[in-house]
């Protein structure tokens, strides 16, 4: 019994931390192999260690979030020709995992390696109307919460930051493979709420890039969220998504739906020629005859 009780309080916990997506999830046609991954709660004093070597301060919702669950992991899987290929992710790294971006310079490395800073430069998004773009030097401190699967890297960014400061103000951002930053949420709450939307399908996050995704994750993205997908469309291509194919079956088939107008006409003058060639027989005829 008591094992029973645990496991429906860990099923509830489960689906507060989903927002139910597991059952949605499950009622999609094709989508197979539904798996949350269960963990523990994180230790106050692994957070205050990780505050004080990184000297920053966790933001209260992420603070609340692995007080609750170390990490998060769900994915889900689509059966095709028998064959289940795995599509959707998401995840939040555990304190453990959530590493500086940008690390410090080993004692072994070369002096003149290359590093990330060396890409660093002046200009930023700020002057497109959006918020500054973090640096890779010791202006920002940089954190991975998510590898993306190699399509990038989603980070909680602290901007603005002196040596020796404690950083409390805190932006969720994208760094895809180019190593150019794109702005996601300004609380961890609101990128997690975005993660479940979009149910963790491939470069969802390429979304919020002047680009988007590949035709691939697009074509994803248009069988199991054709809604939200359509809408970020219109969002990052405000000039118009003139470079989609689109079918109107109005438009298509025009010509099927006025093939009997020409024929009546092509009846009508087929019909006064054979009158003119009649009554000209009759002339020939009557020529003859006289």
């Amino acid at each position: 019994m008591e094992e029973t009780k645990e496991g429906l309080a860990f099923k509830g916990v489960a689906e507060r931390l989903t927002l139910g997506i597991t059952r949605i999830l499950e009622n999609m046609s094709g989508v197979v192999d539904v798996r949350f991954v269960e963990r523990e709660p994180a230790e106050k004093r692994c957070l205050l260690s990780w505050e004080q070597k990184n000297t920053c301060i966790l933001p209260e919702d992420l603070r609340d979030f692995y007080l609750t669950t170390d990490g998060f992991t769900l994915t889900w899987s689509v059966k095709l020709d028998d064959e289940c290929v795995p599509v959707g992710c998401m995840m939040i790294n555990s304190v453990a995992r959530l590493r500086p971006l940008v690390q410090s310079i080993s004692l072994f490395s070369l002096p003149n390696a290359p590093t990330l800073a060396d890409l660093d430069w002046e200009e930023n998004s700020a002057d497109c109307g959006g918020p500054a773009a973090p640096h890779f030097d010791s202006r920002s401190r940089v954190f991975e919460l998510d590898s993306c699967g190699g399509n990038g890297k989603v980070c909680l960014v602290y901007k603005n930051c002196s040596p020796g400061v404690v950083a409390q103000q805190s932006e969720m951002w994208f760094l895809d493979r180019s190593l150019c930053w794109h702005y996601l949420t300004p609380t961890f709450t609101s990128y997690y709420r975005l993660m479940i939307t979009h149910l963790g399908l491939p470069e969802w996050q390429y979304a919020f890039t002047p680009y988007g995704p590949s035709p691939q994750a697009k074509q994803w993205a248009s069988l199991y969220q054709p809604l939200t997908f359509s809408s970020e469309l219109s969002l990052a291509d405000p000039a118009g998504d003139s470079h989609l194919n689109k079918l109107d079956p109005t438009k298509a088939f025009k010509g099927k739906t006025k093939a009997p107008a020409p024929k009546k006409k092509q009846s009508a003058q087929g019909g006064t020629g054979g009158t003119a060639k009649g009554q000209g027989g009759t002339g020939r005829h009557s020529g003859a005859r006289r």
